[in-house]
């Protein structure tokens, strides 16, 4: 399973949702999803814009979970 670790690398950063949905250039409500893993694919360059923004790599936001 994969574990979805947005919120804990967007508290860590002191990054709302409406801040980061504007910086990283998608809709809040897909953050939103994003953010509770409600999504089922995340496209790569959205993975790409939101560790160049949070300033982060990929496995502080996803993390696989046996």
């Amino acid at each position: 399973m994969i574990r979805i670790n947005l919120d804990i690398v967007m508290a860590k950063r002191g990054i709302g949702l409406m801040q980061l949905s504007r910086l990283v250039g998608i809709t809040p409500a897909n953050l939103s999803r994003l953010k509770a893993g409600k999504v089922k694919e995340i496209r790569l360059s959205t993975l790409d814009a939101l560790c160049r923004v949070l300033q982060c790599e990929v496995k502080d936001i996803l993390e696989f979970v046996d």
